[in-house]
C-alpha cells in the first residue's frame, strides 16, 4: 500500500510539472524546432554523454580500490545498470542497484560500494558548485542584468549547499577514521535493540566506513575531485551543444547556470527525472537567455533523451546480459533497501552478501519476538541516497 501510494505521489508531481513545462506552448512549434535544430552540434552533445558515462565508471573504480580491485568494464557495466534504472524507477533506485548489480561481478561489500557512491555524490555537488562560483564571479553579469532576483536566489541556493556538501564531506573523514571502532560502537546498541539487529548495523557500519576510505587519504581525494573537473566539464559541453544546435545565445560558460537548475530539477525523485529536468531547462534558457518558450521546450526534450538515452540503452543490454529484467531491478532496489522477509534477495552476491542477507533475516525474527513481547514497533532500517545529477 505504501509502496503504491509513493508511486501515485511521485506520478502526480511529474505529471504537475509537466503541465508547468508545456504552459503555454506551441506542440507544433515546439517539433518545428526540434526539426531544424543543427545535426552537427546535436551529435556532439551525444558523444559526450557517452564520454561521461565512461569518466563516471573510471573514477568509480578508482574510488573503489581500497575495497578491492574492479575491472572498469565491471564499473562500466555496474554504472549504466544503475543509471538505466533511475531512468525508469522511481526515487533514484539506481543508486542502491549500482553496488549490488557490482557485487555479483567483484568480490566486495556491496555496502562499501553504496559509500562509495555517497562520495561520488558530495564530489559531483562540489564541482557543481564550484563551476557554479566561477561564472557567478566571473562570468554571470549578463545573466546578474537578465533577471537579478532570480540569480541572487541561485547564489545564494549554491551557497547553502556548498556548505552542506563540505559538512558532508567532514562526516565522512571522520566515519572513515576507524571503521573497526564504529562497528563496536554500535554493536553495544544490543542493550537497547535486539542482538541481532544491533549486530548487523554495526557490520553495515563498518563496511560502510571501509568505502569511505579515499577520505583519509587526501592525495586520492584530491585525484578523485580531478576526475570530476573533466566529467562535469563533458557534461556542460553536452549541454552548451544542444543549446547551440537550437541558435540559443548562451555562452559556454553559460552552461554553468543552466547545470546549476538542472541538478535542482532533477533533485525531483521522478522516475528519469521527468518534468523537473525539463522545466529546468526551460526556466534558465528563457529567464536569463531569451529562448522562447517553444524552443526551450524542445531543447529540453532533446537533451534529456540524450542525456538518458545512452545509459538506457546500455543499461538495459548489460543487465539483459546478466539474467535481469526490469521486475529484477526493481526487486533489487527493494532488497538493498532492507530486509524483506520472505520476499528474499534476488542477487546472488559472494559469500559476504549471503552473509549479510542471513543476518538481516536474524534480525527481523528477533526483532518481530521482541515487539510481540513489548508492544513496541520493531526498527526498520532505512537507506539515503545523496543526489546527482547528470
Amino acid at each position: 500500500m505504501r509502496s503504491r501510494f509513493r508511486t501515485i505521489v511521485v506520478l502526480a508531481i511529474a505529471a504537475g510539472l509537466l503541465a508547468l513545462f508545456l504552459r503555454h506552448v506551441d506542440l507544433w512549434g515546439v517539433a518545428t524546432d526540434i526539426v531544424r535544430a543543427r545535426p552537427a552540434w546535436l551529435a556532439l552533445s551525444l558523444a559526450t554523454m557517452v564520454l561521461n558515462l565512461a569518466i563516471r565508471a573510471f573514477r568509480w573504480q578508482y574510488l573503489l580500490e581500497p575495497l578491492g580491485s574492479a575491472t572498469f568494464g565491471n564499473a562500466f557495466r555496474a554504472t549504466a545498470v544503475g543509471f538505466a534504472a533511475s531512468s525508469v524507477l522511481p526515487a533514484r533506485a539506481g543508486e542502491v542497484i549500482r553496488p549490488y548489480f557490482l557485487s555479483r561481478h567483484e568480490s566486495m561489500s556491496a555496502t562499501g560500494a553504496f559509500a562509495t557512491i555517497v562520495l561520488e555524490r558530495t564530489l559531483d555537488t562540489l564541482t557543481v558548485l564550484g563551476q557554479l562560483a566561477v561564472f557567478v564571479f566571473i562570468f554571470g553579469d549578463d545573466a546578474r542584468l537578465a533577471n537579478p532576483t532570480v540569480f541572487e536566489g541561485v547564489k545564494w541556493a549554491g551557497a547553502t549547499a556548498g556548505a552542506a556538501a563540505l559538512l558532508a564531506l567532514a562526516v565522512m573523514f571522520v566515519l572513515a577514521g576507524n571503521p573497526a571502532r564504529l562497528g563496536r560502537t554500535l554493536a553495544e546498541l544490543e542493550r537497547v535493540l535486539p542482538s541481532a539487529l544491533a549486530g548487523l548495523l554495526a557490520k553495515i557500519a563498518e563496511k560502510f566506513a571501509t568505502g569511505l576510505g579515499a577520505v583519509r587519504r587526501p592525495g586520492r581525494l584530491l585525484v578523485a575531485l580531478g576526475l570530476s573537473i573533466p566529467l562535469w566539464l563533458s557534461i556542460d559541453l553536452g549541454i552548451w551543444a544542444v543549446s547551440k544546435a537550437f541558435d540559443f545565445a548562451i555562452p559556454f560558460t553559460g552552461s554553468f547556470l543552466v547545470l546549476a537548475f538542472l541538478v535542482l530539477g532533477v533533485a525531483v525523485p521522478t522516475p528519469g527525472a521527468i518534468g523537473g529536468f525539463h522545466a529546468a531547462y526551460k526556466l534558465a534558457a528563457t529567464t536569463f537567455y531569451g529562448a522562447s518558450s517553444d524552443a526551450a521546450v524542445g531543447a529540453a526534450i532533446v537533451l534529456h533523451l540524450f542525456s538518458i538515452g545512452p545509459a538506457l540503452v546500455l543499461g538495459l543490454l548489460f543487465a539483459a546480459q546478466a539474467g535481469m529484467n526490469l521486475s529484477g531491478m526493481r526487486q533489487m532496489a527493494e532488497s538493498a533497501s532492507g530486509p524483506r522477509g520472505s520476499t528474499g534477495s534476488p542477487r546472488p552476491e559472494p559469500d559476504e552478501g549471503r552473509e549479510e542477507s542471513a543476518s538481516a533475516s536474524a534480525a527481523a525474527e528477533d526483532a518481530r519476538r521482541g515487539a510481540t513481547s513489548s508492544g513496541d514497533g520493531a526498527p526498520r532500517a532505512a537507506r539515503n541516497v545523496v543526489g546527482e545529477s547528470r
